[in-house]
């Protein structure tokens, strides 16, 4: 039992996912400060108010409770749509082009994509192929299909 979980652990794909997730949450907290310290303040000289977490409006006046922030949604789309556009940019195009350069230096072409018409074309002449090797179960097979018409 232990055995088997000392494997999972020290497989690398669970290793690289930890240190993803440690940086991960590093970088948010950067991406969270850059948002609050730059971003916010530009967004907030826009209105009259100093500051993005205050952008909003009460659905009840006088009522803190019912105040909806507005400001707190601006600032988690815009650490998202930062987050999301570093690791696209950063991560995904650099893995996607080394990708890419391997598999031509292996000399494997990238597939049609219309790849699986094909194998359903290669599948359907198999079929059709055993049909004409037993023109038996041709017969049985076609005599079903014709059935009683129904109208």
């Amino acid at each position: 039992m232990l055995k088997g979980f000392r494997d999972f652990i020290l497989r690398g794909n669970v290793i690289e996912l930890s240190v993803a997730v440690v940086i991960g949450a590093a970088f948010t907290a950067i991406v969270t400060s850059f948002t609050d310290n730059i971003v916010n303040p530009l967004v907030a000289s826009l209105g009259s108010s100093p500051d993005v977490s205050g952008l909003g409006s009460h659905i009840r006046p006088g009522n803190d409770a019912t105040f909806i922030d507005f400001g707190a949604v601006i600032t988690a789309a815009i650490n998202f749509l930062i987050i999301a556009a570093v690791v696209y940019f950063l991560l995904i195009m650099p893995m996607n082009k080394l990708n890419e350069l391997q598999a031509k230096r292996k000399g494997v072409e990238e597939a049609p994509e219309d790849e699986p018409a094909s194998l359903e074309a290669n599948l359907l002449s198999e079929i059709l192929e055993e049909l004409r090797k037993n023109p038996s179960a041709a017969a049985r097979l076609q005599n079903k299909n014709e059935g009683p018409a129904t109208n």
